[in-house]
């Protein structure tokens, strides 16, 4: 392919791009982080000090390391930089991400207090690395799935942990009232606080300027040292508002990854297909693996000739599954999650749960699909269940639904 395809972004998505357009393809990556492209769902195993940086590396592809992006000229198809240059293309990918949510607690100004950190970047969990110490007392506000890997690597590494969950449940979006439950267990057997339906007002900072508190709602004051705000990320999506591109939650794409823009393209957490910002790793990769087949067809080879063998490709969504698996020698924590786990009326329910063993079971049935499920503790038989659900296939009459939560799924 002879034509300039330029990336915004070097993370999961931009790389996996860049990859996947191959060797021969004049790409250009920019990537804001210092660090090469690194897997960024494990973080947490980072921060618990199991994992060095170098492991989360991805495959290396060539970035432009340290270089923000600052505008995009539609017009020139150029694309400006923080350091003074520009880099032209005919072809424009945003895999922009996303940014952590910050709270509109009172104490956070323009810029955040000695202590509190967000949690979404390897220079984050280099921070939150070096400022642990055993003992030292740690609250996270927001109790999703980073707010509990946050918490979990932090007691593992000695702190005093708190957990600050506004929800009535931890991980709600993705877990029923159960397997909250059974996942709250396993956090206070590692010390963890637990506190839902907990609403965080503001922070409390000493005369050093440093957080010494989380106030409440309702004024209680949980002592800090230091604070994660994990609540949640929101699709990175100024570039392409101020470049006039539409833009709702995230920048929005048809099927073929496009943006109101012909020449423009986007992927990953900043993407918005069909309404639905999907932000995480798996859609992030099908899209970029998508995109990698339209980019060859559109682009000429050497020879003036298109690649016109993948030109129906297309992205249609993606039915992802939610895995969290933090090892460890004395308490490891396996999760899943799929779909709506929350029946509708005449939905079939099959649950096993198993409180000694701290593992739980859950599959919902409507029809003859399988529209969700939760499993915790024991993933046997995630496998097959994660086949079917994806595949939105009809389960056989032949299988009882019981057999669903067997090693093998039943299927």
């Amino acid at each position: 392919m002879t034509s300039e395809i330029v990336v915004i972004g070097g993370g999961t998505a931009g790389a996996r791009l860049a990859r996947q357009l191959g060797a021969d393809a004049r790409v250009t990556v920019i990537g804001e982080e210092q660090h090469a492209p690194y897997n960024r769902v494990l973080l947490a195993e980072v921060l618990a000090g199991r994992y060095g940086p170098e492991v989360i590396a991805l495959p290396e592809v060539p970035v432009r390391r340290g270089v923000r992006a600052t505008s995009v000229d539609r017009e020139r198809r150029l694309v400006h930089c923080a350091d003074g240059t520009a880099v032209a293309y005919d072809r424009l990918v945003l895999a922009t991400g996303s940014n952590p949510v910050l709270p509109p607690l009172r104490g956070i100004g323009p810029g955040l207090p000695d202590g509190v950190h967000p949690f979404r970047t390897l220079d984050d969990c280099a921070a939150l690395s070096a400022a642990v110490t055993p003992g030292i007392r740690a609250v996270v506000v927001g109790g999703g799935l980073l707010g509990v890997s946050a918490a979990r690597a932090l007691a593992e590494r000695g702190a005093k942990v708190v957990l600050a969950q506004q929800g009535e449940h931890l991980m709600e979006r993705q877990l029923d009232v159960s397997a909250s439950t059974l996942l709250r267990s396993h956090l206070e057997a590692l010390d963890v606080e637990v506190h839902t339906e907990c609403r965080v007002r503001g922070l409390r900072t000493g005369p050093d300027d440093a957080v010494s508190a989380v106030v409440l709602a309702d004024g209680f004051a949980l002592d800090a040292e230091i604070v994660v705000l994990a609540c949640g990320v929101r699709p990175r999506v100024g570039l392409a508002a101020d470049a006039g591109l539409t833009v709702r939650r995230g920048i929005v794409v048809d099927d073929e990854l496009r943006t109101s823009d012909p020449y423009i393209h986007a992927i990953g957490d900043c993407a918005e297909h069909n309404g639905v910002v999907q932000g995480l790793a798996g859609p992030a990769l099908e899209q970029a693996d998508v995109l990698a087949s339209v980019l060859k067809a559109e682009m000429p080879n050497a020879d003036g000739t298109a690649d016109t063998g993948t030109a129906e490709a297309r992205y249609t969504g993606t039915r992802a599954l939610t895995r969290l698996t933090l090892a460890s020698a004395t308490s490891p924590l396996d999760l899943a999650a799929f779909g709506d786990p929350t029946p509708r009326p005449g939905d079939d329910v099959v649950q096993l749960a198993d409180a000694t063993r701290g593992a739980y079971r859950k599959v919902v049935v409507r029809g003859d699909r399988l529209v969700g499920g939760v499993l915790l503790g024991d993933l046997a038989s995630v496998g097959a269940l994660a086949r079917a659900w994806e595949g939105d296939e009809a389960l056989p009459d032949s299988v009882p639904l019981l057999h669903l939560l067997t090693n093998d799924g039943g299927l």
